[in-house]
């Protein structure tokens, strides 16, 4: 069975430095996700430095099919060794998975990975092996659905160290807390969010060290259509609408000619509730099958500022969303819900935005942006434009 494997990851920079001494690269290359999770050693530009070349080695070679082997003896004959704690300056993890659930994990003095499944967060079975005289452990993988791998720098066992915790955030107790913290339904950021967003508060917003968190998680392909403006032709709403409810998965309209549209196929009114919860977004209405009726321009644009914050990698609020405004349950369904995305984007010219300061290019270049976003949270987007 052919799965979405989405990723994703959160950093603190260590206090005081500007540059993240951690580093993530990310590569699709036919059914395989390669993820490279590498820390430098130290802190601030050397280990950025370091960090950044490592991880792009690594995944560059693993994403063109070099043999992980090859791949791992290449990277650890060339990185210097400190001479002074005689261990190399940058570290890695590496998950190279397919769209099936299986891979391989390899671990070269990071953190040993946690794997989260069914409520559980559980120590993976590791197998030692010497690469140029380097210890590097490997866990062949074969995930279900559901299923999250955790990965981490070493930040996060630091944390807390000398201020709240005497020893750091020891392994028990961060499993404790992945067991507590993680739902089934919340995704790779959203995992790797609440991990760092706790390391940031037992760092007391002063991080001691760089700290990273990567978030891979195994989902089930999950489809959703967005109906965006009327066709240029009248006549070809019927048509146009059709394809969109035709399409596997939830329904989601905006806009007021839209939802109108739409009712008028299904044979039912737009209900429109009155209730402002957010004063700047206008309220949703309801229409029987479509899963989510919102306004147009203005949701979407809230929707467009909710997606760059959620890709912000350095931003560890909870990416998970409990407002109930439409930009938000809108945000909530492409964001979290979904890994498949259709836009059915109309191009006629709004009568009801006339005089208003609201064009159908404004519109289209909110979409466009917007689709653009959704392919770097690792969405499969298609837009149809009429």
């Amino acid at each position: 069975m052919s799965y979405f494997i989405d990723s994703g990851y959160t950093s603190l920079n260590k206090k005081g430095e500007e540059l993240c001494g951690d580093r993530v690269e990310c590569a699709t290359s036919g059914k395989y996700l390669t993820a490279v999770l590498c820390d430098g050693m130290g802190s601030g530009v050397k280990a950025n430095i370091l960090a950044t070349l490592s991880s792009k080695i690594l995944c560059t070679m693993l994403s063109s099919g070099v043999p992980i082997r090859d791949c791992i003896e290449t990277l650890i004959a060339s990185l210097p060794v400190c001479k002074v704690r005689n261990v190399a300056y940058a570290t890695f993890s590496v998950c190279h998975i397919d769209d099936e659930g299986k891979g391989e994990l390899l671990e070269f003095d990071n953190p040993a990975a946690i794997l989260i499944r069914g409520g559980e967060a559980l120590d993976l079975e590791r197998q030692k092996s010497e690469v140029c005289g380097k210890t590097v452990y490997r866990t062949p993988l074969a995930l279900r659905a559901d299923d999250a791998l955790v990965i981490t720098s070493d930040g996060v066992e630091h944390a807390g160290i000398g201020m709240l915790l005497n020893f750091g955030w020891e392994r028990p107790q961060i499993k404790d807390y992945l067991r507590r913290a993680i739902r089934p339904e919340m995704s790779a950021r959203a995992i790797s969010a609440s991990l760092a967003g706790e390391c940031n508060e037992l760092y007391m917003n002063l991080p001691g060290d760089d700290t990273t968190v990567l978030g891979i998680k195994v989902r089930e392909h999950a489809h959703a259509s967005v109906f965006v403006g009327p066709p240029i032709k009248k006549e070809d709403d019927e048509k146009y609408v059709g394809q969109f409810m035709a399409l596997p998965g939830k329904k989601i309209v905006c806009g007021g000619t839209s939802s109108q549209i739409v009712a008028r196929h299904l044979g039912t009114d737009v209900r429109t509730s009155c209730e402002f919860l957010d004063r700047d977004i206008p309220p949703i209405g309801y229409i029987d099958g479509i899963d989510l009726t919102t306004e147009g321009v203005i949701t979407i644009r809230r929707v467009l500022e909710l997606s760059e914050r959620y890709l912000d990698t350095h931003n560890y609020e909870s990416k998970t969303f409990g407002k109930r405004d439409g930009a938000t349950l809108l945000a909530k369904m492409l964001f979290e819900d979904s890994t498949d995305l259709n836009f059915f984007v109309g191009q006629s010219v709004n009568e009801a935005h006339s005089g208003l300061p609201i064009e159908t290019t404004m519109k289209l270049k909110l979409i466009d942006k917007l689709a653009d976003n959704l392919r770097r949270m690792g969405k499969t987007v298609n837009v149809k434009y009429n």
